[in-house]
């Protein structure tokens, strides 16, 4: 908690984070209902995934050059500002019930953008606000505050939805992001290089000018090739993938609910929180990881539990029995995702966070959509249980093989990191 009392822009920034992510995984969830209600088609609702990914893979790398690029506080508040602006336009969809897939599918391609901007300026400015020795406890309190809004925006979409309608959830939605916005209105400046990390302090607007699109792009690629030389990073964003892209359930939660337990949009939503209630509670009790320093082998032996948790759930019929191998899952995808960004941050010199930032936020928000994807597809052609159970196994066996591939990511040691 050292972080929240010291900073008091900190403390602004993550309860205003938090807020707002309440309503994302809200809005997400419901829009998940209102496809398969729409359609009645698991691969309707993958597309979702697939609509989010492209936008996240383009704009996540982009928005990552302009957050070593401009100012960050402008970046993050400006694009808080269009994600609020499209729940509005959800909400308004649903009002004048507007039901067509397609409208959907735009305006999550539309957030996918808006977010792949705000996340890489908003992840970057946590190392100007704090000093280093405090930011491991920054990124256990981040991943808190995902978990809390993953854990209470589905329970509150899926119970929202059920009785006043998909317009409520993205109306609450909309002035959640008040929260956010606010943070962000509130914070200083936060120009490139006042660190003395890209050149000269406080980088000037105006490097957006002529020839600024150029720098941005040449960035970009300065970033992919310093990744490109640098196995151990290289690895934390492999092995989330096997995770994410191979046995990531959560576009069939909308069937299973239905098919398996013959439950309604409650119980999808009680089925998307269970992974993020055991991440919340990993986080709780996450004090033991400080004296961990072999980050590389929790992090294998994290995603292989994940792939096991989520292989079990799909053989399971039992609702609570199924609810509890999901949390399962996710305190392990706390976990991971915990020494993951303790990596990243300590393996990557200031000069290159807000590319790799951009990278991070293309795997980790991108590969849940084209998991989403593969799962809807393979459940719609196949089986529901086919998708999940061999989902997991997949992962396990992915990172299993990644792992006889590069086993010096096994040796990785905090205490003398070496990306």
């Amino acid at each position: 908690m050292t972080p929240l009392r010291t900073s008091v822009d900190y403390r602004r920034l993550w309860v205003g984070n938090t807020i707002s992510w309440v309503g994302q995984a809200m809005t997400s969830l419901a829009v998940s209902l209102q496809v398969y209600d729409i359609t009645r088609s698991t691969f309707a609702v993958g597309l979702v995934g697939l609509f989010t990914l492209v936008p996240l893979v383009v704009f996540g790398l982009y928005g990552g050059a302009v957050a070593d690029t401009v100012d960050r506080r402008k970046v993050g508040l400006y694009s808080a500002v269009g994600l609020c602006a499209l729940s509005i336009a959800l909400a308004g969809g649903a009002l004048l019930d507007y039901q067509h897939v397609w409208f959907l599918y735009a305006v999550v391609a539309l957030q996918a953008v808006c977010a792949a901007l705000n996340a890489p300026a908003r992840a970057s400015m946590i190392p100007r606000l704090l000093p280093p020795e405090q930011l491991p406890a920054a990124n256990a309190l981040n991943s808190l505050t995902m978990t809390t809004g993953i854990t209470l925006g589905p329970m509150l979409g899926g119970l929202l939805v059920g009785l006043w309608g998909y317009q409520s959830a993205y109306l609450i939605d909309a002035v959640a992001f008040t929260a956010a916005l606010y943070a962000m209105w509130r914070l200083p400046a936060m120009r490139p290089g006042a660190e003395g990390a890209d050149g000269a302090d406080g980088a000037d607007e105006g490097d957006e000018g002529e020839g600024g699109g150029k720098r941005q792009r040449a960035s970009v690629m300065d970033g992919l090739r310093f990744l490109a030389t640098r196995p151990n990073l290289r690895m934390t964003f492999f092995t989330d993938l096997c995770a994410m892209v191979l046995a990531h359930p959560r576009s069939l939660f909308p069937a299973v609910a239905v098919v398996w337990y013959g439950g309604d949009a409650k119980t999808a939503g009680l089925l998307a929180a269970a992974p993020a209630v055991g991440a919340m509670l990993g986080g709780v009790f996450s004090g033991w990881q400080g004296r961990v320093h072999r980050h590389g082998l929790m992090i294998v032996v994290s995603v292989a539990a994940w792939g096991t948790a989520i292989a079990v759930f799909g053989l399971t019929r039992n609702l609570w029995l199924g609810v509890f191998f999901l949390a399962v899952a996710g305190c392990s995808d706390m976990i991971s995702m915990v020494f993951r960004n303790t990596m990243l941050q300590a393996a990557t010199p200031d000069a290159m966070r807000g590319r790799l930032q951009g990278v991070f936020i293309v795997v980790v928000a991108g590969g849940p959509r084209l998991g989403d994807f593969l799962a809807g597809s393979v459940g719609q052609a196949v089986s529901p249980r086919v998708a999940i159970v061999g989902g997991g196994v997949a992962c396990v066996l992915a990172v299993a093989l990644l792992t006889a591939r590069w086993r010096s990511f096994l040796r990785y040691d905090a205490r003398s990191p070496e990306a």
